[in-house]
């Protein structure tokens, strides 16, 4: 804020863009939403804003969240891993479902850290 009082939209905006800051509302938005390993959480009719501050892409939204549990048929039986998780890590690597999820459990469900183990173990 500006010492001594509000600021306009317009005096707001152009000091964003001095400091390298974008922002824009993503248009028509039906649904967000955040997958979790056990739950989803769902944002209907949500508000959705990207904000790029430095070259790094944030988003920020408005809405009102549910909660649900997360559908069987996404998650694996066995140590609760998504097949959409052990699905990436087999894309990514060219690797069998087996070690996919192996590789998974090792990595305590982070596809990322997966996906590096497969790679490092191939090298």
């Amino acid at each position: 804020m500006m010492p001594g009082g509000r600021m306009n939209p317009k005096q707001m905006k152009a000091m964003m863009k001095r400091m390298g800051i974008d922002q824009q509302d993503v248009p028509d938005v039906e649904e967000v939403i955040i997958k979790t390993r056990t739950k989803e959480i769902v944002i209907k009719d949500a508000a959705v804003t990207a904000v790029t501050v430095q070259g790094q892409k944030t988003y920020q939204i408005v809405g009102t969240p549910q909660e649900r549990a997360r559908k069987k048929e996404e998650m694996q039986e066995e140590g609760g891993i998504p097949a959409e998780d052990i699905k990436l890590v087999m894309d990514q690597t060219g690797c069998s479902a087996a070690e996919a999820k192996k590789a998974l459990e090792e990595a305590d469900g982070s596809p990322a850290e997966a996906i590096l183990k497969v790679m490092s173990s191939r090298a």
